[in-house]
């Protein structure tokens, strides 16, 4: 059987914004590794601990759980100490998940902690499945009632951070037939049709003419 590692999103602080399928990843692994800032490993402070628990206490399930120190002060010794966590996970049960707070694709530990593991562990990589979940400022949007983006307007996400940023960009709604050629990719694009539905495809790299009206872009950013 191959080892699975994946790598699930809690969603905006609340047990109950936790997804479907994150909740049945996390009924059906071996073991669940919760991030803590305490390097006593004391979970007292976790809000992704908190959340864990409460789904036990709800659904009526128990987890054995392994503490994963995570300072969050960017540093590479401290995200390589994590990835040996969960290597060594892997190698002492099947199914391993490793939670993180709102959504893995946006300023997570989650891909700092996959690209150590792509290049040491290629095997475990491949078999990494990583699930999406609620954002904080979706929560925060569905709380006042009031739309991120509606009609011809945009979404920008920016970091308060005082230096030039990089940039990722997504692009959505295009009417079928749309010629693509308007759209200057910077960095690596990817076209992704269907998403979740029938016909599914991913494509690396932007398709020249849209033929399905789910088609969505995302020219992501190039790391350094």
């Amino acid at each position: 059987m191959d080892k699975k590692l994946y790598m699930v999103s809690l969603g905006a602080g609340d047990a109950e914004l936790v997804t479907l399928k994150a909740l049945k990843t996390l009924q059906n692994s071996d073991v669940i590794c919760i991030p803590t800032k305490d390097k006593n490993d004391n979970f007292k402070k976790s809000i992704t601990h908190k959340i864990v628990q409460t789904l036990f206490n709800d659904f009526g399930f128990q987890i054995k759980i392994i503490p994963v120190y995570t300072p969050m002060k960017f540093k590479v010794s401290d995200w390589q100490r994590q990835v040996e966590i969960l290597v060594n996970a892997t190698e002492n049960y099947d199914k391993v998940s490793f939670v993180t707070l709102g959504d893995a694709g946006v300023y997570s530990t989650v891909y700092y902690l996959l690209d150590i593991i792509k290049v040491q562990n290629p095997q475990i990589y491949e078999n990494c499945e990583v699930l999406a979940g609620v954002t904080s400022f979706s929560e925060a949007s569905a709380k006042i009632k009031k739309p991120l983006c509606v009609g011809d307007s945009s979404l920008s996400i920016v970091p308060l951070i005082d230096r030039k940023l990089k940039n990722t960009t997504i692009y959505m709604r295009p009417v079928r037939g749309f010629d693509t050629q308007i759209i200057k990719e910077q960095g690596d694009i990817y076209t992704f049709e269907n998403l979740n539905f029938k016909g599914e495809k991913i494509i690396k790299g932007k398709k020249k003419i849209v033929e399905k009206y789910m088609t969505l872009f995302i020219d992501f950013f190039k790391k350094d």
